[in-house]
C-alpha cells in the first residue's frame, strides 16, 4: 500500500470537505508560531514490518519485542505531552494541544523564571509586584481606530459555501431580511434530518418536530418548482456574557413584532461553523450555514403566512415582524481564527478576518445591541457562573493574578490588540480578562458598521430603569407602539439569569482583588467612555450588581 499523506487545508474547502476536523499538534516544549502551516503525515501500520525485518533479521520474537518496546516508549511520550499540555494551559482548560506563541517564562515573577504563579496580595511584596504588573500593562495600552479591512474576494474565498447560499438582495416589502430558496430535494423527506443543532440538542427536538410537520405546507410552488422562505436576523444581541443579555432577550421576545431563533445563543458565527462546542473538547463536525438558517424557520413561517395573507387581501403595507439572534460571543470571540484562517501574517499576529467582516458582507444594514457592565464585576460574575469546583474569593484572586501575568507576558512580544485576539493566551488564562476589554471590540466593529447601527447599553442602567432601556431598544429597532398592559408585562417582569444562591453565599470578591482589577480596566474604560461620548462607561462609581 502506498504512503498515506494527508494535508488538512481549511481555506476555501469544498462542500464535501466541510465537516473535516482539523488537527493541531505540539510536539515539544519550544514555542511554535500560531501561524505555522501544519502538515500531518500518517504511515499505515504495515509499513513498520519492512523496518522490523531489516532491524531484527530473521528473529520474529526479537522483532515483536522491539515493536512492543517502541510502542511503550511512544505511548509514554504521548502521555507526557498530554499531561504537560494540561498543566501549561491551566486547570479546566482541557487537553486540546495548541502551539504557544510566546514564552510564559518571560512573565515577571520576582526572578524565579518559573512562569506565572498566584500572588498572596496580603503580602506587601506580592501586592507591590502585581501592582507593577498592572502598571506595565497600562503603559503598553494603545488603541487603533483603523485596521486593514479584508477584501470581499478574500472573505468569499474563505467561506465559499456560505456566500453561495445567502443572496445579495432580500425580499421587498418585508422588514426582515428574507428570500425564497429553491427546494430541489424530495418534498416528502425530512429537511432537518442532518441538522446538527437538532441532532445534538435534546431540548429542541420538539421544535424541530413541529418544523418538520409545517415544512411541506409552507413550500411555495411557482413555475413547476418548489421554494422555501429563508431568513437572517434583522438584529443581533452580540454581547457581553454576564452583562444581562438573557434578561434583554427574555423581555424582547415578549414584543408582538419580535421573534428569535428557536433557542438563545446558537453561537454559529463564532463557534459552531468551525465545529467548536468547547475549545477544551477539540473540534466536532462543522455546522453548515443551512443548519443555522433552519433556526429561523419558525419565524420565517410566520412571516410567510402574514405575507401571503396580505397578498390575498390586497394589503400593500410592509410586514413588520423582525427576527433577532442573541449569542453573547459574537462581539468578542474570534478564537477560531488561529486554526482556520491563513496564518501567513506572523508579523502581525492578528486575525485576517473578524466575525463582523462576514456579517457586514452579507448584511450591511444589520443592527446590533450590546449590553455591558462594570468589567470588574463582570469578571467575578463570569468566574462564579462558569467555575465548577473550589470557588472562593481567594481562588478568584489567585486566578486573576495568574491571568494578569500571562497577559503581561504576551505584551512583551505582541501588541495589545494582538494579545486580546491571541487564542493560546485566551485559553491559558484561568479567568477571561479579555472579555472585559470592551473598547477593543467596539472599535473593530466600528470599522465596518456605523455608530447608528450599534446600540450600546449598560446593565446598571437597565437594572435601575428597565422601562427606559427597553424603550431605547424599541426605538432602535423601529418597533411599533405597545398597549399599556403589554409594556407592563415586558418591563415589570422579574430579572432573568440572576446569580445563583450558592454563588451569592460565597460573598463578594476581596477588596484588594477589586482594586487591582480596577487599575487594570481603567484605561480601557476611559477610552470606551470617550468613544461612546458617555462618561458613565468609565464606571467611576464602582457600582455593583448581584
Amino acid at each position: 500500500m502506498t504512503h498515506m499523506d494527508y494535508e488538512y487545508t481549511l481555506l476555501g474547502s469544498p462542500m464535501e470537505d466541510y465537516r473535516k476536523r482539523p488537527l493541531k499538534l505540539q510536539v515539544d516544549d519550544s514555542p511554535m508560531s500560531l501561524f505555522a502551516v501544519l502538515e500531518v503525515k500518517r504511515d499505515p501500520l504495515h509499513r513498520l514490518w519492512p523496518w522490523c525485518t531489516l532491524g531484527c533479521g530473521t528473529s520474529t520474537l526479537t522483532c515483536f519485542r522491539k515493536v512492543k518496546l517502541y510502542s511503550f516508549l511512544f505511548g509514554l511520550t504521548v502521555m507526557f505531552l498530554i499531561m504537560a499540555s494540561y498543566i501549561l494551559t491551566g486547570d479546566k482548560k482541557g487537553l486540546l494541544l495548541t502551539p504557544s506563541p510566546y514564552h510564559f517564562s518571560m512573565v515577571p515573577n520576582s526572578g524565579s523564571g518559573a512562569g506565572p504563579y498566584p500572588f498572596n496580595m496580603s503580602s506587601a511584596k506580592d501586592y507591590a509586584t502585581i501592582k507593577l504588573v498592572v502598571k506595565n500593562i497600562a503603559s503598553k495600552v494603545e488603541f487603533s481606530t483603523t485596521r486593514q479591512l479584508p477584501e470581499r474576494k478574500a472573505l468569499i474565498h474563505s467561506e465559499p459555501h456560505m456566500f453561495s447560499v445567502i443572496p445579495h438582495k432580500f425580499l421587498p416589502n418585508v422588514k426582515n431580511p428574507c428570500w425564497y430558496e429553491e427546494h430541489t430535494g424530495n418534498i416528502t423527506r425530512d429537511p432537518y434530518r442532518t441538522n446538527l443543532y437538532a441532532r445534538y440538542s435534546h431540548r429542541f427536538r420538539t421544535v424541530f418536530e413541529y418544523l418538520r410537520k409545517a415544512f411541506r405546507e409552507h413550500l411555495y410552488r411557482r413555475g413547476g418548482k418548489y421554494y422555501r422562505m429563508r431568513c437572517l436576523p434583522y438584529f443581533y444581541i452580540i454581547g457581553q456574557p454576564k452583562c444581562g443579555t438573557t434578561d434583554l432577550y427574555d423581555r424582547l421576545q415578549l414584543h408582538p413584532e419580535v421573534r428569535f431563533t428557536t433557542f438563545k445563543e446558537p453561537h454559529w458565527w463564532t463557534r459552531k461553523r468551525f465545529g467548536i462546542i468547547r475549545l477544551s473538547e477539540g473540534f466536532h463536525d462543522r455546522y453548515p450555514v443551512e443548519d443555522y438558517l433552519d433556526l429561523f424557520d419558525l419565524a420565517a413561517y410566520q412571516i410567510q403566512d402574514n405575507l401571503m395573507g396580505n397578498a390575498h387581501s390586497g394589503a400593500p403595507e410592509q410586514h413588520n415582524i423582525i427576527i433577532g439572534e442573541a449569542s453573547a460571543s459574537t462581539m468578542w470571540d474570534n478564537n477560531a481564527w488561529a486554526y482556520f484562517y491563513d496564518n501567513s501574517t506572523e508579523a502581525e499576529a492578528e486575525p485576517p478576518f473578524l466575525i463582523q467582516d462576514f456579517i457586514h458582507t452579507l448584511q450591511p444594514d444589520a443592527r446590533f445591541i450590546v449590553m455591558l457592565r462594570d468589567p470588574v464585576e463582570r469578571l467575578y460574575s463570569d468566574y462564579l457562573y462558569f467555575g465548577i469546583t473550589n470557588k472562593s474569593a481567594e481562588d478568584f484572586q489567585d486566578k486573576v493574578s495568574e491571568s494578569l501575568q500571562l497577559f503581561e507576558g504576551c505584551l512583551t512580544e505582541y501588541t495589545m490588540r494582538s494579545c486580546v485576539y491571541n487564542t493560546t493566551l485566551n485559553n491559558a488564562m484561568p479567568v477571561r480578562l479579555q472579555v472585559g476589554l470592551y473598547i477593543v471590540y467596539i472599535l473593530d466593529w466600528l470599522t465596518v458598521y456605523s455608530r447608528e447601527q450599534i446600540l450600546v447599553l449598560r446593565l446598571e442602567d437597565h437594572a435601575s430603569n428597565r422601562k427606559y432601556t427597553m424603550h431605547k431598544v424599541f426605538d432602535f429597532l423601529n418597533l411599533g407602539p405597545l398597549t399599556v398592559q403589554k409594556e407592563a408585562e415586558i418591563t415589570k417582569s422579574p430579572a432573568s439569569n440572576t446569580r445563583r444562591p450558592a454563588d451569592k453565599n460565597l460573598g463578594p470578591m476581596l477588596p484588594v482583588t477589586k482594586e487591582i482589577l480596577r487599575d487594570f480596566y481603567t484605561p480601557f474604560n476611559m477610552k470606551l467612555a470617550k468613544v461612546l461620548r458617555n462618561d458613565s462607561f468609565r464606571w467611576d462609581n464602582y457600582s455593583k450588581l448581584i
